[in-house]
């Protein structure tokens, strides 16, 4: 069993070290009462690093994420720093594509006590997870789309290679919620079939995983009813799977039903590496403030936890996932320091002290 793991780190840009900086130190102190070691290193890149010195991911900084056991990685990009062709600097679209981070994971929970714009029937549970492929779909033409005076044009692609491997791990992973108890082991393809061939495609696929799984429950949804059942029914959803823009749009209404994007981790998972970052952007407004809300990004460290812990059978380090996730459902839930955008007056360095003491580390 490996105990010495790699964690390469990305700052990022505007919040991005505001919220990088409690995680790290919560995962020290966990870390320091454990049974397995982590150990960080500074990656630069991002907006700012772009600004000064033309490189948005330097040959140095992606040579060590390649190498390393896990990637944390904060909010990414500022509005006004942007490549020539007018787009904004995507270091972790450039890393998703570089390591086939196939597996865009956005775990969607409504925590006890938390505020969403859902009017929750009684008995009703939020818990289902988003799987958005990373590395292909619309945005495979990122950076290299045509563009006249006239018109523009985008590439979609879809390919077996990937959609095969997306599946697998999105039935895998409904097969381990249901072994904990955390939904009914029900795979559902997100898709535009009835329109678009790439689509009917897509699903094509994803019905002949599906026969290798038949001790789980297989469906389809269009995307635009998916948008609507997540606001009138989300409980009724355990793992979906989609295209990588689709993915983009619904992980973002997701968020919104846990009461926004503060609170809402996601990681991008490949055969090798992973990556571990916020859903939310770099929010360049409040910067330096002290107002970020660190949860999302805290909630990633807990997901990176268990990915490593599951990935190299430490049992430790999925416990400490589990315990770091808690914490911060503990302090959601009692409702005391929360940051501005949940309503409270707290700051980003007292949530992390409110989930340490909650930890007891």
């Amino acid at each position: 069993m490996e105990n010495s793991f790699d964690i390469a780190v990305f700052d990022g840009d505007g919040i991005g070290p505001e919220i990088m900086r409690p995680t790290v130190e919560i995962l020290r102190r966990m870390t320091a009462q454990s049974t397995y070691e982590l150990s960080f290193i500074d990656c630069p890149a991002g907006a700012a690093h772009y600004a000064q010195t033309g490189e948005s991911l330097p040959k140095a900084s992606m040579d060590i994420a390649r190498q390393s056991d896990a990637i944390l990685l904060s909010a990414m990009g500022l509005p006004s720093v942007r490549y020539d062709d007018g787009t904004e600097i995507s270091p972790q679209i450039e890393l998703r594509k570089a390591l086939t981070l196939f597996a865009g994971v956005r775990p969607v929970r409504i925590f006890p006590g938390q505020r969403t714009p859902l009017n929750m029937p009684e008995g009703r549970e939020v818990d289902f997870v988003l799987i958005r492929e990373s590395t292909e779909g619309l945005f495979y033409s990122q950076g290299s789309g045509e563009v006249t005076q006239d018109e523009a044009r985008e590439t979609l692609l879809i390919t077996r290679d990937i959609s095969e491997k997306l599946f697998k791990f999105a039935f895998k992973l409904a097969g381990e919620r249901k072994a904990k108890g955390h939904g009914a082991g029900r795979v559902t393809c997100v898709d535009k079939a009835n329109v678009f061939r790439a689509f009917a495609f897509f699903r094509d696929i994803f019905d002949g995983i599906a026969k290798d799984f038949p001790e789980l429950v297989a469906d389809h949804a269009y995307v635009d009813a998916t948008a609507l059942w997540m606001v009138q029914k989300p409980w009724d959803f355990d793992v979906l799977v989609t295209e990588n823009m689709f993915g983009d749009i619904l992980s973002d209404l997701g968020a919104g039903l846990m009461g926004g994007l503060g609170v809402a981790p996601s990681a991008d998972i490949g055969l090798h590496n992973a990556v571990f970052q916020p859903c939310h952007g770099s929010a360049p407004d409040i910067a330096g403030m002290g107002k970020a809300n660190p949860m999302a990004m805290i909630l990633s460290g807990a997901m990176m936890l268990d990915w490593l812990g599951t990935k190299h059978n430490n049992a430790g380090m999925m416990k400490d996932g589990a315990h770091l996730e808690n914490a911060v459902e503990d302090v959601i839930a009692r409702g005391d320091g929360l940051t501005p955008d949940l309503g409270g007056t707290g700051s980003t360095d007292s949530i992390g002290l409110a989930i340490l003491n909650e930890l007891s580390v």
